[in-house]
């Protein structure tokens, strides 16, 4: 049975009191991308965008918002017109003494894989999707579906002695960092030490947070750097580790990859193919649990779990925009842009766009034709790691409905924390107790 989605008013899925656009005049003029109603109930607010702005100058951060499906398309897809130079910088601008920090340890990001539309792009993606093509992740699966049991017997043993248990701190954020180190052959650094550093990260570089907290996180940041540099000297690294196959490369002029280069691919690549794979088997497990009667279908065959988790991607997926910008004055749906135009892409409200997905606030497993959206992006830049995530997410899914059939929700435990930065968005917490 179809079901509501996330902000279509259902009980315990729409929108936060006060969170809908009130001011009649001027409604986007309320909008903050990183306030609470935003990031409670994004879907008032991107459903406003895309039918009265599509393409919409936000004055608080100077981005160009862009939400109808087909203009976040045309984007992707057109890297001619609209370049990937802007997708890692820092969106609130660091200060000095944050600066400072990076700068000890010579923290650098130059063009490797999200940020380069340079020549080297295309050997470097070559490079990381053989670690994850299907022959790789079709080997994953035993390895996922271990430690899936395993990180699932201490919950059931931290159900059995108490009250409850968050599913994202036992097992929604530990499962996708283990399974990455597997597959990629990263040695040398605790799980939790990474999650650590890779959560630091997006907070940096895709938060607002005050002073204070960019120097606590810059400091993280930094030890994450100085590691990967570390590594990617050593002359220790296996051959047949990602780092290995980094150190091996050749760039398009037959010289081999700087080790500047090799470390900015492993910092995208061990952060994306952990943090946001967590959040999303964070979200999955959120909404199956929340919705009556869905948990228990999702503990059969394989089908069940992959679809619901393929409907989540469409309508809350963990990664919500993207960036791009224009090298040059150009026109994207009948609206004029600079040259330097900062476009933030609404993956997530691209998503809900009822000229491609009809009915988009339903939860509908199954529909004709949800691989179009737009969740791990289109074009030359769409992520390498999406069938390994999708699998992650699918068989985190089915293993806790079979391995948890007798839990739900927490009680009292209301709307759960929402890590609520530019790019990213998923619950920080998923409380459960027995039913």
């Amino acid at each position: 049975m179809d079901s509501l989605a996330p902000g279509s008013g259902a009980a315990g899925w729409g929108p936060a009191a006060g969170s809908e656009p009130t001011d009649t005049r001027d409604p986007l003029g309320l909008l903050d991308l990183f306030g609470d109603p935003f990031v409670r109930d994004p879907y008032p607010w991107l459903d406003l965008l895309r039918s009265e702005s599509p393409v919409h100058h936000d004055p608080a951060t100077g981005l160009w918002l862009v939400s109808r499906h087909q203009d976040v398309r045309r984007v992707l897809l057109d890297s001619e017109r609209f370049h990937p130079d802007n997708a890692q910088h820092a969106v609130t601008p660091l200060p000095i003494a944050v600066l400072r920090v990076l700068a000890r340890v010579g923290f650098t990001l130059p063009p490797a894989l999200a940020n380069n539309g340079t020549p080297s792009h295309s050997g470097l993606r070559r490079v990381v999707t053989r670690f994850f093509n299907a022959q790789r992740v079709a080997a994953a699966v035993p390895v996922i579906e271990s430690i899936a049991d395993e990180l699932l017997d201490g919950v059931r043993s931290q159900l059995d002695t108490t009250d409850g248990c968050d599913l994202f701190t036992s097992f929604a954020q530990v499962l996708p960092c283990r399974v990455l180190m597997e597959v990629l052959g990263i040695r040398g650094v605790e799980p939790a030490t990474l999650i650590r550093w890779s959560d630091a990260s997006l907070e940096l570089f895709w938060g607002r947070p005050p002073l204070e907290r960019q120097l606590e996180l810059a400091e993280l940041v930094a030890e994450f750097h100085q590691w990967l540099t570390a590594t990617v000297r050593s002359d220790t690294v296996p051959a047949d580790s990602f780092i290995g196959a980094l150190a091996r490369h050749r760039l398009p002029d037959g010289r081999p990859l700087d080790a500047e280069t090799a470390v900015a691919a492993c910092f995208f690549v061990f952060i994306a193919g952990q943090s946001t794979t967590g959040q999303l088997i964070a979200t999955v497990l959120r909404r199956a649990l929340e919705e009556p009667g869905r948990w228990p279908r999702m503990a059969g065959a394989a089908g069940p779990a992959e679809a619901w988790v393929e409907e989540v991607l469409r309508r809350e997926p963990p990664v919500t925009t993207w960036r791009r910008v224009t090298p040059q004055a150009t026109r994207l749906g009948g609206v004029a842009l600079p040259a330097g135009a900062q476009l933030l892409l609404m993956l997530m409200g691209s998503g809900s766009d009822p000229e491609v997905f009809p009915k988009p606030e339903q939860m509908c497993p199954n529909r004709a034709n949800i691989r179009h959206h737009l969740a791990f992006g289109a074009g030359r830049h769409r992520c390498p790691g999406a069938s390994l995530a999708r699998t992650e997410a699918a068989v985190a899914l089915r293993a806790a409905a079979r391995r948890l059939p007798d839990i739900r929700p927490a009680a009292g435990a209301g709307e759960p924390p929402m890590l609520g930065l530019l790019s990213f968005r998923a619950p920080s917490k998923v409380a459960v107790e027995r039913a």
